[in-house]
């Protein structure tokens, strides 16, 4: 695999940013590793961080170029600092980055496939979010989306909030201090938009432990989805809010994306316990 750490402009921030790169790369002599690459424009993976992590932490806290390797696709890991990917009240339009700007961008550097069937978008808590967010709102771009232990209902679920009525200024900094229930940023009335559109619909993946703090919100999350007719593999299991848990689950990401049947067997090799559709 090559890696990339890419450090580009942004017209839409303002600024100069970053993203981390992951690209296929067909070796024969690497000891330990077994790289494909099948030539093209490849299929890639949108990975997104949490909320006091950079693009870099994903290759930091987990084996992820390991585990890609064998499958073809490449690895975007985006920078968005603690903006909830999200048009910030005060701050960054980061929405309009990660959706629009973003996409283009890493489209025009590198070999990547504009094709819908070959984009898929997941992030961890804040970056599950995220991820969630871009599967609904934009599901003529992304075919498939996944959160690890995401923070789902930001509408009901307010971040260290201990009275609800109390909102933090950084809330307020990223969403305002309007409701944001049934708008764009509120992912349950997301869901509802999405099961009512004419358009393509994402198929999602959804995990988190039972002992995460964002627990609730995935149950929430969760059952909203159920009273739709979207396609939604949910797991749960024991585990807390932490990187052990999510090195081990985004080998389940990886195996349920959906793949040609070759790529998906690749993938299933990290997990022979995942069950695969094929």
């Amino acid at each position: 695999m090559a890696l990339i750490e890419c450090r580009f402009y942004s017209e839409v921030l303002g600024l100069s940013t970053s993203m981390t790169v992951i690209l296929p790369q067909t070796t024969t002599t690497q000891i330990g590793m077994n790289n494909v690459n099948k030539g093209g424009l490849h299929p890639t993976l949108y990975l997104l961080h949490g909320l006091s992590d950079d693009d870099s932490i994903w290759l930091r806290r987990t084996s992820i170029e390991r585990y890609v390797a064998e499958m073809g696709i490449a690895v975007v890991m985006p920078q968005v600092h603690r903006s909830f990917y999200t048009d910030m009240s005060v701050g960054g339009n980061y929405w309009t980055f990660i959706s629009e700007e973003l996409p283009k961008l890493a489209q025009s550097f590198f070999p990547l496939s504009p094709k819908r069937e070959d984009n898929f978008v997941a992030g961890l808590s804040m970056g599950g979010y995220g991820a969630m967010k871009l599967g609904l709102r934009k599901p003529e771009a992304f075919c498939a989306a996944a959160s690890l232990s995401g923070a789902l209902d930001m509408a009901h679920h307010f971040m260290n909030w201990d009275d609800p009525k109390e909102k933090t200024k950084e809330y307020e900094m990223i969403f305002g201090t309007e409701d944001i229930a049934g708008t764009e940023d509120d992912l349950l009335w997301l869901l509802e938009q999405h099961h009512v559109s004419k358009g393509p619909k994402t198929a999602l993946y959804q995990c988190c432990g039972t002992e995460d703090f964002l627990y609730a919100d995935n149950i929430a999350f969760r059952d909203a989805c159920r009273k739709t007719s979207l396609s939604l593999t949910y797991e749960e299991g024991p585990g807390e809010h932490e990187w052990g848990y999510w090195d081990t689950k985004i080998r389940d990401v990886l195996a349920w994306l959906p793949l040609p049947k070759g790529e998906k067997m690749a993938a299933a090799v990290l997990n022979p316990t995942q069950e695969l559709e094929l």
